[in-house]
Parts: C-alpha cells; structure tokens; sequence
C-alpha cells in the first residue's frame, strides 16, 4: 500500500507544497520563489515574505495537488516545515498544514527544516547505507551531521556566527554583485584566480568541527575599504575566488576530518550551498583520495522545497512519529530536538 505525503514548506522566501509517493516518487514540487521581490531590499525581510506566504499557500497546495494527480481524500498525511526558521514564515505553513490535517482527519507531521534538506538526498538516492555524515550548508545554516540512522542525528559541528550562505550573501552585496549572493559570486569567481588576494581561513580551535564565516566576511569588507580609500581598481573576479576558495576550504576540511574520525564513508552535502561547483568538485576530488563517496541532491533540491519536507515525513510516518494540532512555530529548533 503506497503512502502519499503532502509536505509544506513555508521557513523563509520559498512557498513550496509537493506531493511524494513512497518517499521517492515525486508527484509533484511546486516553489514560488520570492527572490525577485526581495531582490531590491539586498535580502530577505521577513514581514514581507510572511505576507507573500500568506497570499500564495492556497495556490500552491491547490497546484501540487492537480499536478499530482490526487485529491486531499488521497492523502496518508500531512507535512510542514515547523522550524527552524523565519516565525512569521513559519506560521503560515503550520496553520496550513494543522488546518488540512485537522480537516481531512489525516496524521500532522512536523519536520525539522534542516533535517528536511539532508533527505532531499534520499530523493534520489533511497538505499545510502547509515552511518552517513551530512553537510548542511544554506543561507542560514551550516551545520555537520552525522546520522546514524533514520531520525538518529549527532550534531558534531554548527557556525558559531554568520553560515557560509549568508556570507555569500554579504559579500556579494559588497561588491555590487546583487542578491543572492552565492549563484552570484560562483559565477564570476570561473573568472577570477583563487590564489591571487589572501582571505584568511577560521579553523578555529585544534579538533574543532565548528563553523565561523564572519571574519572571512570581514576580511573581505576591509579589502574593500582600503582599495577605496587608495582608490585601487578591485578586480572582482579575483576577489569572488579568493573568497570563495577561502570558504571552500574549510567546508571540505573540516568535513572531511569528521568522516576520518567518526569512520564514515559516505558524505552527503545538503542546502543552497551544496549547489557550489568549487564545493561539489573539491569535496569528491579530496573524499575520493580518502576512499569517501560524495554525493548531493540535484540543484532543484538543494534550496528549499517541499519534496525534501515530504521526504523526511515519509520515514516519520512509517515509526508513527506524528504531531499534535497543538504544534507550533520553533524559529530556533534544533536538529534532534523536536518539541511538539
């Protein structure tokens, strides 16, 4: 008997509904993107992207519904992205999604957003063996995972100020490059000679698995400052490589040395940034000399999207690992750490 699971994912610029079969056939994805509205304001502001959620969520569910082929009587359950996340945001989905399940007398199941983004991997890739390490890296979060089975998670690492896409973020917008950085600065960074400016790399302390992108960030500002106040010509191509060489860096080498110390095999990378090329191509060149295997979502399941939320559902589903209607918005929801 096949399971059918609507997931919802509302947790920042991204009003997506998807409907997944099996927690592998993907029947449907719908995302209505905000980015071209937060474009002019540099970022995301979180008052406007509740709103848009407000305005879309109907229309979204509505379409990932016809596209699939279903009605709301075909559902097993309902899914939503209940943090970690923008609350206002946030709230959007959850009232959607306790209100349909309320509704339809169907199962409510909350799902973690990061946990969401490392099962977009199982999308494509149901039968990786556990233990698995994870590399959740977005715009809000870089956070590495060790996953030891199905809903079993060991954070070993998280940024300890700005994660690596919020970063992208800012630098870009320093160098009037525009939003969202990341994409952005990629790009341009092909152009550009990785080794041509010093950025310097956060290890931070010896043995640490934690993240800190700040000072990268900085250093790149101050770089700014000083060629402005010189009034030297920045070559931007060069500065987009360095930076983005410098971030790289420590992505890999840390979650490499995890995967050497905790004995895993296979690294998984998750989120916005997992759609880096330098990212992709420097994790599998240095994992394959270490007998590690790689691999990643496609790009469309790397930002966020309901497929991955549904996903996720689908194993929480099958140990009945469900939700009151009493589930609220946890803007600061930890992996692990579910508080229904």
């Amino acid at each position: 008997m096949s399971v059918v699971i609507l997931g919802i994912e509302t947790s920042c610029d991204e009003t997506s509904a998807a409907v997944i079969v099996d927690g592998i056939d993907i029947k449907s994805n719908i995302i209505a993107s905000q980015v071209e509205l937060h474009r002019k304001f540099g970022g995301v502001v979180p008052e406007v992207a509740s709103r848009k959620h407000y305005e879309l969520i109907n229309h979204v569910i509505i379409e990932a519904l016809e596209e699939a082929g279903v009605t709301y009587q075909d559902l097993d359950a309902v899914a939503v992205t209940y943090g970690p996340g923008l609350v206002g945001a946030l709230l959007v989905g959850v009232s959607a999604g306790k209100a349909m399940a309320y509704a339809l007398g169907k199962p409510l199941i909350g799902v973690n957003h990061i946990e969401g983004h490392i099962y977009a991997n199982f999308l494509h890739q149901p039968d990786l063996q556990f233990p698995l390490l994870c590399l959740v890296v977005s715009g809000g979060h870089t956070d590495l995972v060790l996953i030891e089975h199905h809903g079993v998670y060991r954070p070993l690492g998280r940024t300890r100020d700005d994660a690596a896409g919020e970063a992208f973020d800012k630098v870009a917008r320093a160098m009037g490059l525009g939003y969202p950085g990341g994409p952005l600065i990629d790009r341009l960074a092909q152009e550009g000679d990785p080794q041509a400016i010093y950025i310097p790399r956060a290890y931070l302390e010896e043995g640490s698995l934690d993240f800190s992108f700040s000072g990268t960030k900085t250093a790149v500002l101050n770089y700014l400052n000083r060629a402005q106040q010189k009034g030297e010509e920045v070559k931007k191509a060069d500065l987009a490589a360095s930076f983005q060489q410098s971030v790289v860096d420590v992505l890999v080498d840390k979650t490499l040395a995890a995967a050497e110390w905790y004995n895993v095999k296979t690294v998984m990378l998750a989120g916005g940034v997992a759609a880096n090329g330098l990212l992709r191509r420097q994790m599998q060149q240095k994992a394959g000399d270490r007998n590690i295997f790689v691999t990643y979502p496609p790009l469309e399941l790397c930002t966020d999207n309901a497929a991955m939320i549904a996903c996720s559902a689908y194993y929480k589903y099958l140990r009945s690992d469900f939700a009151p209607l009493t589930l609220n918005a946890v803007p600061g929801l930890k992996l692990g750490a579910d508080k229904y």
